[in-house]
C-alpha cells in the first residue's frame, strides 16, 4: 500500500512515456469551450484596432488649462465611423469605445467638466497627454500570438477569439474513456434490482464526471464476476481507449478477478492499494499507451478515487496541467473533525458561509457506500494519516468535490 502522492508519481511517470499524439480535429467556436489548443492563436488585427476612448466625456487636441471653456464641434459614439477632425482649442464629446478624433491626444472624463455658456464645456481639470485613450495595438498587434499551443478555451478565450473573428479552432482529441462496471449482484438502473441486488450507480456517475473533465466515453456495460466475460468486454477497450475505468472486483474476495485478468491481457500494474479511506483497494494499470483504474466497489470510493486520481490523470491526457491534490486551499471548519489515523482520510463536507465567510461542513457519514453523503457534498477535505484531532474554526484542506 502506497501513500496517494507516490500514487500520483507513478500516473505521472506513466504519463509522461506515454508517445504523443499528433492526432488534432476542427471544431467551431462555441463548440470549443473546455477544448485544448493544438495551434496557437494569432491575432488577426491589432487590439483595440484603432485609438478609442476609455471612458465618457471629451476628446481634446492638445493641452487644456484647468477652468477654459472649449465649444463642442462634434458627437462621437461608439462605433462611428473613424475620421473626424478637431482642431486645436475644441473639443469633441465622446463615448466610451469610439474612435479619438484626429488631432485629439487625450480624453477628459464627464465627471470633470461642467456645461459652459453658448453649449461649450468647462473643463475642471487638465487632463495629460494620453490620459484615457487607448492606442490601437496596445494589447496586441496584428500577428501577434494571443493564446499559444496547449492553451485551455475558456470562456475568456472564446471571447477573446470572437474579438479576432475566429469561427474555428484546432484542437487536440479528447480522450477516449471506457467504463466498465462489475458484480453479479448489479442490474442496470432501469432495471428492479433482485433480492440482494443494486442498481448501477457508478456507470452513470463516471460518465457524467469523465465527460465534465473532458472525454468522450462509452459503456461497456455490466460484466459478471467471471474472468472469461471480464477479459471479452476489456480487450477490445485495451484496444481502442485511452483510459479504462472498471469498477468493483479489485478487493481480495472469492469474486474479485479484475487485477487477475488485467495480468493475464498483458497489463502492468502501477499500484494496487492506496493508503487512502475511502478507496483503499484503487489499481492502476497500464497496456502500451493504454491506462487502467480499478476502482473499489463502494460509490464514496469510485467518486473519491475519481476525484483524486481519475481527474488529474484526464486532465493530463487531455493536454491539461493537474496534479494529485494541485488545487487544493484552506477553508475553516464549521464542526469538529477526528484525527487522522494510518491513512490520509478524505471527508465529504459542504461549503457554507459563517458570519457572511466560507467555511466547511463536513457531512454526516456512515461509511464509504453512504451515497447520500457524497452527492450532498461540494467539497472534499483532508485530513492527513496522524494529524492531530480539529475544532471548530480550525484550517482544513480542501478541493471542489
Amino acid at each position: 500500500m502506497i501513500r496517494p502522492e507516490e500514487a500520483w508519481e507513478r500516473l505521472a511517470i506513466a504519463l509522461a512515456e506515454r508517445a504523443p499524439s499528433a492526432d488534432t480535429e476542427t471544431v467551431e467556436r462555441q463548440a470549443a469551450c473546455g477544448r485544448v489548443l493544438a495551434t496557437g492563436l494569432l491575432a488577426a488585427v491589432d487590439l483595440p484596432p484603432r485609438d478609442v476612448s476609455a471612458l465618457d466625456g471629451y476628446a481634446l487636441a492638445g493641452g487644456v488649462a484647468a477652468g477654459s471653456e472649449l465649444p463642442v464641434v462634434a458627437r462621437i459614439a461608439a462605433g462611428a465611423a473613424p475620421g473626424a477632425r478637431v482642431p486645436p482649442g475644441a473639443a469633441a464629446e465622446i463615448w466610451t469605445g469610439a474612435p479619438v478624433p484626429d488631432g485629439c491626444d487625450r480624453v477628459i472624463g464627464v465627471e470633470q467638466t461642467r456645461p459652459g455658456s453658448d453649449g461649450r464645456v468647462r473643463i475642471l481639470e487638465s487632463p495629460p497627454l494620453g490620459h484615457a485613450v487607448r492606442r490601437a495595438g496596445e494589447i496586441a498587434r496584428a500577428g501577434a500570438e494571443l493564446l499559444t499551443a496547449g492553451s485551455h478555451l475558456g470562456p475568456a478565450a472564446l471571447g477573446l477569439a470572437a474579438s479576432q473573428g475566429t469561427e474555428r479552432f484546432v484542437v487536440r482529441p479528447l480522450p477516449r474513456v471506457a467504463v466498465l462496471a462489475t458484480g453479479d449482484e448489479i442490474v442496470s438502473p432501469d432495471r428492479e434490482p433482485p433480492p440482494g441486488g443494486l442498481r448501477d450507480s457508478h456507470t452513470d456517475f463516471l460518465l457524467a464526471a469523465a465527460a465534465r473533465v473532458g472525454a468522450r466515453v462509452r459503456s461497456l456495460g455490466i460484466a459478471r464476476d467471471d474472468p472469461r466475460r471480464l477479459s471479452e468486454l476489456l480487450t477490445p477497450a485495451l484496444a481502442d481507449a485511452d483510459l479504462v475505468l472498471t469498477c468493483g472486483g479489485v478487493s481480495m474476495g472469492g469474486a474479485d478477478h479484475v487485477p487477475a485478468v488485467l495480468r493475464e491481457l498483458g497489463c502492468e500494474l502501477l499500484f494496487h492499494g492506496v493508503a487512502m479511506q475511502p478507496g483503499k483497494p484503487l489499481l492502476a494499470a497500464r497496456r502500451g499507451s493504454t491506462l487502467v483504474f480499478g476502482l473499489p466497489g463502494n460509490p464514496g470510493s469510485v467518486m473519491t478515487a475519481f476525484r483524486l486520481l481519475v481527474e488529474p490523470t484526464l486532465a493530463r491526457l487531455g493536454g491539461r496541467e493537474s496534479g494529485f491534490w494541485s488545487d487544493a486551499f484552506a477553508l475553516p471548519l464549521a464542526a469538529p473533525l477526528p484525527a487522522g489515523r494510518v491513512r490520509d482520510r478524505f471527508v465529504p463536507a459542504r461549503r457554507i458561509l459563517v458570519d457572511g465567510r466560507p467555511a466547511a461542513r463536513p457531512e454526516p457519514i456512515a461509511g464509504s457506500h453512504d451515497l447520500v453523503a457524497f452527492a450532498r457534498a461540494d467539497l472534499l477535505l483532508r485530513v492527513r494519516a496522524g494529524e492531530a484531532a480539529r475544532a471548530s474554526g480550525e484550517a482544513i484542506e480542501a478541493i471542489a468535490f
